[in-house]
């Protein structure tokens, strides 16, 4: 967002067509599709769509860091939109073509040609609109889109339970975002973002309606992004195809942080709405973290993963490290991207790993050792950027945020690495200390694009973060260092039942809304 939110500027015409580019060259491809199309056609068409929407996300993000950066007809151009609109439109290159191989000989590749592109090109407009009930539509249209991708194994019965339940969690979070549009015009007279962001940035105080307003969006991208108990959808569309199941995971997920960040100005006035992210998103993070390390499928692993990350993400937006959470946005989706499209490679890797000796658990004073480090590295790494640019403090949300980093860097660092022998203690030492200098080197990049001037959020915030990643950290090393003991038995059923919260999910919705019965085999829609 515009670190400067009181100056607007108009938007050239030339600018606005290539913010536009990606979705109006997605849509296009989805719509030449059609049923007197051949399907090595409509192959081409989506990939010749796909390379020009890369192009037109890579010129508009020249542009916008060349100083060209504005709104206009109904649209918004800044480094973080056209940086997501580059991610999206890289990463919806890269599904294309590896579905067109993927799908190879499948019955009814156009169908999926159609949708995945519809997708795309939803996607696209949410990124690039500056009105809020045009974003609110486009919102429900890629849910919309991707419900016809996460069926196209319609006969199988898993793929439609998933999909209906995400249906129905996905309407909710709908009927938030428009409820929330009618009250933002009723509190600020607008449904144009950067006018909503610059009245409530110089408002001494939010109205009533912007207040709930606020609190409804928090509430959409909590739905939206898969966090606890809502999540049971995200884990279960495993039966849709690997590429679909990498577009939902690199992409649509992720939609929820960007929309946060739309609205970063209104919510950083709302301390409900960030209390709300931080415990959620804190919540989900810790017990998603946990529930992965019990599950052997690649999949799902990835799928608890996602929701873990995206719950981290909310828990930066609700501390107000816009920044941080944008890093974390573009990152998370590229790496899903390469995990889901590569995951049959993992089975290759784990027979691997089962072939070669296996080294030595760590012990309580191994992982001591190595937190120590860690610590240790991140604080030196912050230390040292304080020194490189003095007019830089690093606030205390950002260290707790790179204390997890710290932790994080445990499995690298801790004493273990001595045992390597020759040039590999330092290497990994360098790598630690690498990847927290870059840590505090991002934030210092994408800080001047998010409210660089974010006010700290309350204390007893950043002390429950603190201490339950603390938490996490100190039960995952007990199971480490005892994986048969009394502890590890008594919370393995819990864990690897993910709490049984999807089951009382399902006994609930399911009474509302059945889900429907399979397709026949080889009828799709």
């Amino acid at each position: 967002m515009n670190p400067h939110p009181d100056i607007a500027s108009t938007l050239p015409i030339w600018h606005a067509v290539l913010v536009m580019g990606p979705a109006l060259a997605a849509i296009g491809a989805a719509l030449f599709a059609g049923p007197a199309v051949s399907t090595p056609a409509a192959w081409r068409a989506a990939r010749l769509a796909a390379s020009a929407g890369v192009g037109c996300a890579a010129l508009s993000l020249a542009a916008v860091l060349s100083g060209s950066q504005g709104s206009g007809y109904g649209l918004r151009a800044d480094a973080v939109g056209s940086t997501v609109t580059l991610l999206v439109a890289f990463v919806g290159w890269v599904i294309v073509r590896y579905s067109q191989a993927y799908l190879s000989g499948e019955g009814q590749e156009r169908h999926y040609v159609r949708w995945l592109m519809a997708t795309l090109g939803t996607v696209g407009v949410v990124v690039a609109t500056n009105h809020v009930l045009v974003l609110a539509l486009a919102w429900t249209a890629t849910s919309l889109a991707l419900h016809r991708l996460l069926t196209f194994f319609g006969d199988r019965p898993p793929a439609v339970v998933a999909a209906h339940k995400k249906f129905i969690v996905g309407r909710a979070a709908d009927l938030c975002m428009l409820v929330a549009a009618a009250l933002l015009f009723q509190a600020f007279g607008t449904l144009h973002i950067d006018q909503i962001a610059r009245q409530a940035a110089t408002a001494a105080q939010l109205p009533w309606a912007a207040h709930a307003a606020a609190m409804l969006i928090a509430c959409a991208a909590l739905l939206k992004c898969a966090q606890l108990p809502f999540h049971g959808w995200l884990i279960q569309v495993m039966e849709a195809p690997t590429p679909v199941s990498a577009l939902l995971h690199a992409g649509v997920v992720n939609l929820g942080g960007f929309v946060l960040m739309r609205f970063a100005l209104l919510v950083a006035g709302v301390p409900a709405a960030q209390a709300l992210l931080v415990v959620a998103g804190t919540a989900t993070a810790v017990l998603a973290a946990l529930v992965m390390t019990t599950r052997i499928s690649v999949k799902v692993m990835l799928a608890w993963s996602t929701c873990a990350q995206m719950g981290f993400m909310l828990m930066q937006c609700g501390l107000g490290a816009w920044e941080m959470a944008l890093l974390h946005l573009v990152a998370h989706s590229l790496y899903k991207a390469h995990a889901f499209l590569g995951s049959g490679g993992a089975v290759r890797r784990s027979l691997l790993m089962d072939l070669t000796p296996q080294a030595r658990r760590p012990g309580s004073m191994g992982l001591a050792l190595g937190a120590g480090i860690g610590v240790g590295m991140t604080w030196a790494a912050g230390t040292a950027w304080g020194w490189l640019i003095p007019v830089q403090t690093i606030s205390p949300t950002l260290w707790v945020l790179a204390g997890i980093v710290a932790l994080a860097l445990v499995p690298l660092v801790h004493v273990r690495s001595p045992r390597l022998g020759g040039w590999w203690p330092l290497a990994l030492a360098a790598g630690g200390f690498g990847v927290a200098f870059a840590y505090f080197g991002l934030h210092v990049l994408f800080v001047a694009w998010l409210l660089p001037n974010a006010a700290t959020p309350p204390a007893p915030l950043l002390i429950g973060v603190a201490l339950a990643f603390a938490g996490l950290f100190l039960l995952q090393c007990a199971i480490t260092v005892s994986p048969n003991g009394a502890l590890a038995r008594r919370l393995y059923p819990w864990f690897y039942g993910g709490l049984f919260l999807d089951e009382k999910f399902n006994r609930v919705m399911f009474k509302l809304s059945r889900p429907p019965a399979p397709a026949t085999p080889g009828a799709r829609a």
